[in-house]
């Protein structure tokens, strides 16, 4: 390639200045957003449209940079789902809301104790097959932790981790349109199956990777 057409200090400055744009368009989408009484599907749409253009941005300013000062930004932007625009009904009668959070388990031995507590206090959190349940919740970890996601709901995990010896991982809330309430039974045994992104009405998601709370929205 000749120097003419290598990318040059003229076009990392051209794609600084538009990320900085893409930045504003996207703060202002949000905060018009924001602003809004209510729900507001057209406002969900231009904060979803601003988010994907920042993330374009700054792809194109990270490797311009690198290709002339053979320098990296120092955030990432995570991909996104491919831009599906939310198709269902307007008004939806039924909801799904999938949630995922990860932990690390950082100290096993204050969950394990933990477990051994509630299940001294309450030998019924435990499995029915297990002779000796606070016994067995104190020695074993898959135990301890039926012992604990059985006693507490999952978002008093969440918000107590530390005390039960776990680090919080990524996460992530989608809440979908259905077409109608499910029968009862009718998908416990298989409750993760993909779910249609044309139907995700919100999606709220929390990483190290955005240094903060991101929110992706449907229209």
């Amino acid at each position: 390639m000749s120097d003419a057409v290598q990318p040059g200090a003229a076009e990392v400055r051209a794609a600084a200045d538009a990320l900085k744009g893409a930045i504003d368009r996207h703060l202002a989408a949000i905060e018009r957003r924001a602003a809004a009484p209510a729900a507001d599907a057209e406002a969900d749409a231009e904060v979803f449209a601003a988010f994907n253009e920042m993330a374009a941005a700054g792809e194109a300013y990270d490797e311009l940079l690198y290709d002339v000062y053979d320098e990296v930004t120092p955030f990432e932007v995570p991909e996104t789902d491919g831009g599906a625009v939310y198709a269902g009904p307007d008004e939806p009668e039924a909801l799904s809301v999938f949630i995922r959070r990860d932990y690390s388990v950082v100290d096993p031995r204050r969950l394990l104790a933990q477990a051994r507590r509630v299940a001294e206090l309450d030998p019924e959190a435990a499995v029915a097959d297990e002779a000796d349940v606070p016994d067995a919740a104190g020695r074993s970890m898959p135990t301890a932790l039926g012992v604990l996601f059985g006693e507490f709901e999952a978002d008093e995990i969440a918000s107590r981790h530390k005390e039960f010896g776990l680090e919080e991982g990524d996460a992530t809330l989608w809440v979908t349109a259905a077409e109608e309430p499910a029968e009862p039974g009718e998908w416990l045994a298989a409750p993760f199956e993909a779910v249609d992104p044309e139907r995700v009405i919100c999606r709220f998601d929390i990483s190290e990777a955005f240094d903060g709370d991101d929110v992706e929205s449907a229209p």
